[in-house]
């Protein structure tokens, strides 16, 4: 099981890597990588296992994070709507690129956070506000899939991962809280 002890944390110098390309078919080592990353984010957001593992709560991963430079990010977005039973979002995604994008952008009101930052960076992170994009499942099943809104900003963020960016670097260090007029900020 993963805690925030396998996490790696700023400064550690594979953050900072472009992640390789994954073979396909996955071997069983990397198949369960995905389950153990999706497992921790489910386990990070129920009370309980956070409280008893000591875990921050999470909606995405990336194998980097784990100090395994590869191209594979799990994802597990609570849904927002209180009649909805399952996730928005929940998979493994394997090699995922964006393939296209809004040319509006968005930002979270409240910023963003890491696993691997242990501190507060205050300052918005502009982003696309929609994005289209390929990825393969564990069983090597090709996919394509539109996002908008947060579900967008999360995968943009764990794809950051996967190329060596932290999202502190898209924040502007002498005016953090700067915008275009035309940014949509997301509640």
């Amino acid at each position: 099981m993963i805690t925030m002890d396998d996490i790696i944390r700023e400064g550690h110098p594979t953050l900072r890597q472009v992640a390789e390309e994954v073979a396909l078919p996955l071997t069983d080592e990397e198949r369960q990588l995905g389950d153990d990353m999706l497992t921790f984010l489910k386990n990070s957001q129920d009370p309980e296992m956070a409280e008893k593992y000591e875990l921050r709560g999470g909606v995405g991963l990336a194998a980097p994070q784990l100090n395994v430079s590869k191209r594979i990010i799990a994802l597990h977005v609570p849904n927002n709507d209180p009649d909805a039973s399952a996730p928005s979002l929940s998979t493994v995604m394997v090699n995922p690129k964006i393939i296209s994008h809004s040319v509006q952008d968005a930002c979270l009101k409240d910023g963003e956070g890491c696993l691997s930052v242990d501190r507060d960076v205050p300052g918005y992170v502009v982003r696309h506000l929609r994005v289209t994009v390929s990825y393969f499942d564990m069983d090597g099943q090709q996919h394509k899939l539109k996002l908008k809104d947060y579900e967008a900003i999360v995968i943009q963020h764990e794809i950051d991962h996967i190329n060596g960016v932290m999202f502190f670097d898209h924040i502007d260090d002498s005016n953090p809280y700067a915008v275009k007029n035309d940014v949509i900020i997301i509640e």
